[in-house]
């Protein structure tokens, strides 16, 4: 059985100007020491989606449907201090704007100490400051920076602080909700690749979201693209990326800048991403899509399998 299983899950929000459905009937799984990334636009469901995986919606947002299985138990199911419980110690989050999450009075080292202590009761003070130091060392991070303030950090080692935390009871999944925001391309290369090491080395699952098809393409297995809080395309690194197939993948990956890009190769998305209060049961990306028909609007969507790895959802695909 898959470490994580998300079955048809539907998370929305209640606002002022009616019900958003900011997810709709999104499903993957996730095997234990593997990866998923997930990308797309701002307002996609990417950090909805983790909210929702570690029991933190909003007060206007909930789950409308769907299971989410965590070693074949349902989240969904359990109270909130069964999910305070599984928080870090099963289930850890690297939040957007991580780099600003640490507290800027209090000494890096106690912030982590103190995650374990709240967490485990019988751990001593020294026990959890050694174990801080041995957190240190796993991120390369110098054992006598413990003791220094978060504003004497630069980004890159407050990035490695966050996953040290993160990392710090051992959960067997982490969510880094864009863990190289603001970082520049060499800080965010050794970071992402200081992650894919800790991966391996404590045999932990992760999810990456992401706005960079590059980050999930470094770091992950598997890939889904969101859009509209759909998730129009799932399946292998190699299958998406090599050989996409929704409209939407392909403007992504043509859209993606590299040391070889002319610029005639690159595709701008043209349009608006869609409006998520009562949207059309059809495609949500049709109004941006070169390949619409006006029955792309209308008509349900059923997901294309292209290979046992890779489906899509798109009604011009099958």
């Amino acid at each position: 059985m898959p470490l994580l299983e998300v079955d048809q899950l539907s998370i929305g929000y209640d606002t002022s100007d009616g019900y958003l459905s900011a997810v709709s009937d999104v499903s993957f799984s996730l095997e234990k020491g593997k990866s998923l990334g997930f990308v797309g636009e701002s307002g996609c469901g990417k950090t909805t989606i983790g909210m929702a995986l570690m029991g933190l919606l909003p007060p206007n947002g909930s789950v409308r449907s769907g299971r989410i299985l965590f070693k074949e138990e349902n989240l969904l199911g359990k109270s909130d201090e069964a999910m305070r419980q599984i928080r870090w110690n099963e289930i850890a989050m690297i939040f957007q704007a991580a780099m600003n999450a640490l507290n800027p009075v209090h000494r890096v080292g106690d912030q982590i100490a103190e995650a374990i202590l709240a967490h485990r009761p019988g751990v001593s003070k020294d026990e959890a400051r050694h174990q801080v130091k041995a957190l240190f060392e796993m991120v390369g991070i110098p054992k006598n920076r413990m003791k220094d303030y978060p504003h004497q950090y630069s980004g890159g080692m407050k990035q490695r602080a966050i996953i040290a935390m993160a990392m710090a009871l051992r959960p067997k999944l982490i969510i880094a909700d864009e863990p190289t925001t603001a970082l520049d391309v060499i800080v965010q290369d050794q970071i992402l690749q200081e992650a894919k090491r800790l991966q391996e080395t404590l045999d932990i699952s992760m999810i990456y979201i992401s706005h960079d098809i590059s980050v999930v393409a470094e770091t992950c297995h598997d890939i889904g693209v969101l859009y509209g809080g759909q998730l129009v395309e799932y399946g292998s690194r190699e299958s998406v990326l090599e050989s996409p197939f929704h409209p939407y993948t392909k403007m992504l990956l043509s859209s993606f800048l590299t040391v070889s890009t002319k610029r005639a190769d690159v595709v701008i998305v043209p349009g608006d991403t869609p409006n998520l209060i009562n949207p059309l049961p059809g495609c949500r990306f049709c109004e941006r899509c070169s390949y619409y028909e006006a029955s792309c609007k209308l008509k349900a969507l059923q997901y294309v399998t292209i290979s046992p790895t890779h489906k899509v959802l798109c009604s011009r695909c099958g």
